[in-house]
């Protein structure tokens, strides 16, 4: 059995240290697109040593920044083919401001296995913790694995999405680079699918594809400018669900709702008939 929910459940994966620096940090905010207006001190927030501060999001791709293989869809209770794979959704809470430099470990365990008839979901948990034993920051994020339900686990529970009662208080324009996917692979992520048009063309895709992660980061950064200042040490919160594809060069429409420390937002590509790419999108301050 591919997947077998008594095992999986709560089974803990193996730890790892990873370290990070301040040019990884810069890296990974011009590879959002930083830096677009470069005499912006908003923007120099995220280009510049000086007053450098670290979107939340970067703490999802610190861990594997020098992994460069892919991953294999193999846990305890769980053996799948990454063929079959989609990310579905990710989320980070920091406990405090992300150090522009620094050390942690990460630990990280299965925590829900659902079975949805034709698919299963699996979510993992991790928590990054500094050398001292101080919590840094903590992820959830789940895989969709089509053909690999039907093993009699428990559905879970169904999305419940955020359904708006007045026009968006913010609605944010965001253009991506046609070389996004290439600068961004440099976060870690080499899948050819995001760098060579014959292989994405094998996939079913007109080109190359922006890495969810991309995405999910660029928004988060066109929140935080937008709503908060580009005062990243303000965001706890960043979760999203991948809805769509995103090519590079396509703009970017997120349209958001502020509810007191909670903001509701949902990101389309307005060129392509509004096509979602990112839903269920919640930052809390």
């Amino acid at each position: 059995m591919p997947i077998d929910p008594k095992v999986a459940i709560g089974a803990e994966l193996p730890g790892t240290s990873f370290t990070w620096t301040a040019s990884d940090v810069l890296l990974y905010h011009l590879a959002l697109g930083a830096g677009g207006d470069p005499t912006s001190p908003h923007e120099l927030r995220y280009a510049l040593e000086d007053d450098l501060r670290v979107l939340p999001t970067f703490g999802v791709v610190a861990p594997s920044l020098r992994v460069f293989e892919p991953p294999s869809v193999s846990f305890p209770g769980i053996s799948v083919d990454l063929a079959k794979v989609l990310h579905g959704s990710q989320g980070i809470t920091v406990h405090g401001p992300i150090p522009v430099e620094g050390k942690a470990r990460i630990d990280s365990r299965i925590a829900e296995v659902w079975d949805k008839g034709k698919a299963a979901v699996i979510v993992q948990e991790a928590t990054a913790t500094s050398p001292d034993g101080v919590l840094l920051w903590t992820t959830r994020s789940s895989i969709f694995a089509r053909g690999e339900g039907g093993f009699g686990g428990e559905r879970g529970p169904a999305a419940v999405p955020f359904e708006p009662s007045r026009e968006p208080d913010l609605v944010i324009d965001t253009p991506t680079m046609p070389q996004q996917a290439l600068l961004y692979r440099l976060c870690g992520d080499r899948n050819p699918l995001h760098a060579d048009p014959a292989f994405a063309a094998a996939a079913g895709f007109s080109a190359p594809i922006l890495h969810g992660l991309c995405t999910y980061g660029i928004v988060a950064k066109a929140l935080t400018d937008a709503a908060l200042d580009a005062d990243t040490r303000r965001v706890r919160s960043f979760d999203a669900r991948f809805a769509g594809v995103v090519y590079p060069g396509d703009t970017l429409r997120t349209s958001a709702w502020v509810d007191g420390d909670t903001i509701h937002a949902t990101t389309t590509v307005p060129a392509r008939d509004d096509v979602a790419v990112l839903a269920g999108i919640t930052l809390t301050v």
